[in-house]
């Protein structure tokens, strides 16, 4: 009996050009050719490897080298692609595709002021992305009535471009106008940001569930979503599902990185769960980036007394009160230091009374308190 080949599928473009090349492999034409092919199919290792192979034999030309910023845009190595369309740019300093994709590249390594530098009408009237990317700029630069003020007269230009709405939504969140983010919300479709910033409002109503699910729609649309990650995970806390509260909290402080807030809140699920050092990590996280946030210096003293530091959580918990005398980690603090001094037990007390115990002023929450920091929000969407 004879065997036979296993079947495959049509053979694609790429391979055909490919075949093409091991004939013929000095062929610039061919070589360039293919990776146009490999970039469309999305391999963009092989079409950077294919550019270099073209390098090796004579410099690559402008719309190749546009092709090899798109591939290193493509796999998030800002630094490089934003270097590739800045010396694009010296010899077409008026093209607004390359105007955006720099723009793009210096706000993903932060360069803000940088990216709305490039921004222009042009800009904004070419490219799908751009006026969103405009407002979210003017809203890391700051003040926040700049950024909605120029988004309000962009929506009115482009009133059909639902990722700019939800932009807007999340820097109307941010001012505290509730009315005006869900109104431009629910004008941004499926989109992360639109969607996350709905879930919020419906967590600040305590409509967990609903939030929940608002969340996960976010997630679906852009798994790195940083304000789904962080709703999510304060929404799991308030069921009582601290570990996975605590793996979403902890990728949403990692894409934010300097929201303190966000890191306070992972510090509380693993507090919570029962992690003790996880919790000291998020905690100390946070004190790095201000070290006058009182729910932070607060947090930090209910894990002194967690690990039997009873001087250290007593010194916490004054300098946090003494930042702020509404702070509800340091009036956790507090009580827990008058009500267990020399007891046993103390640990699991604190846990159960970390999340769910009315502390505050009108019988605030540690979980309600961490909702308000998320509704709070910090600077941007985590967007990619």
């Amino acid at each position: 009996m004879s065997g036979s080949s296993a079947a495959t599928g049509p053979e694609t473009r790429l391979q055909r050009l490919l075949g093409f090349l091991a004939s013929d492999p000095q062929n610039l034409r061919l070589i360039a050719d293919a990776a146009g092919a490999a970039f469309d199919e999305g391999l963009l290792g092989e079409t950077l490897r294919l550019l270099d192979r073209h390098a090796a034999i004579a410099p690559l030309p402008p719309a190749l080298l546009n092709l090899k910023g798109l591939a290193t845009l493509g796999r998030r190595e800002f630094g490089e692609a934003g270097a590739i369309f800045e010396a694009l740019l010296a010899g077409a300093p008026d093209d607004p595709a390359l105007r955006f994709n720099l723009a793009w590249c210096r706000a993903m390594t932060h360069d803000y002021a940088g990216a709305l530098a490039l921004l222009d009408e042009a800009v904004l009237a070419t490219a799908p992305r751009a006026a969103a990317l405009k407002v979210q700029m003017l809203h890391q630069l700051g003040p926040l009535e700049d950024a909605l003020a120029c988004g309000m007269g962009l929506a009115e230009l482009y009133p059909d471009d639902q990722v700019l709405m939800g932009a807007l939504a999340v820097v109307a969140i941010d001012a505290e106008d509730v009315e005006l983010a869900e109104a431009y919300a629910r004008r941004a479709g499926e989109g992360h940001d639109g969607l996350s910033t709905l879930g919020m409002l419906q967590l600040s109503a305590d409509q967990i569930d609903p939030a929940l699910a608002l969340f996960d729609r976010a997630l679906a649309s852009y798994g790195d979503s940083g304000r789904g990650l962080l709703g999510k995970g304060l929404a799991l806390m308030i069921k009582g599902e601290p570990a996975a509260a605590a793996a979403c909290l902890d990728r949403s402080a990692e894409i934010f990185g300097g929201h303190v807030g966000t890191w306070v809140a992972s510090g509380w699920a693993h507090v919570v769960m029962g992690d003790v050092a996880g919790a000291r990590r998020s905690f100390e996280a946070a004190l790095a980036l201000d070290d006058r946030f009182a729910e932070t210096q607060g947090a930090l003293a209910v894990l002194d007394l967690m690990e039997g530091d009873l001087a250290g959580a007593k010194r916490r918990s004054t300098v946090a009160l003494r930042l702020d005398r509404e702070c509800l980690s340091a009036a956790l603090a507090k009580s827990l230091i008058a009500a267990s001094e020399g007891h046993a037990g103390r640990a699991e007390q604190i846990r159960e009374a970390a999340l769910n115990a009315p502390i505050g002023p009108g019988g605030r929450t540690i979980a309600q308190t961490m909702v308000a920091l998320g509704m709070a929000g910090p600077k941007g969407s985590g967007a990619g």
